[in-house]
């Protein structure tokens, strides 16, 4: 599995559709995210990424993401 750093442009797909961002921070452990706990460790870590065209942020798994250029 491919992992990610912050600055890295990737794609994932939403319920609108392909969407694509910045990752804008790398969780290595469990965090709060929207009310909800999201699992995270140093093998799976998750990513918080910041969409191109709506500077919504979304949190995904590596294996969620596809990198761009």
């Amino acid at each position: 599995m491919a992992e990610f750093s912050v600055g890295d442009h990737v794609s994932w797909n939403s319920e609108a559709g392909r969407v694509s961002g910045r990752i804008v921070k790398v969780h290595y452990q469990d965090f709060d995210y929207k009310g909800h706990r999201r699992r995270a460790s140093r093998d799976d870590p998750q990513y918080e990424i910041k969409s191109d065209k709506t500077d919504h942020i979304a949190a995904h798994k590596g294996g969620a993401l596809t990198r761009i250029g």
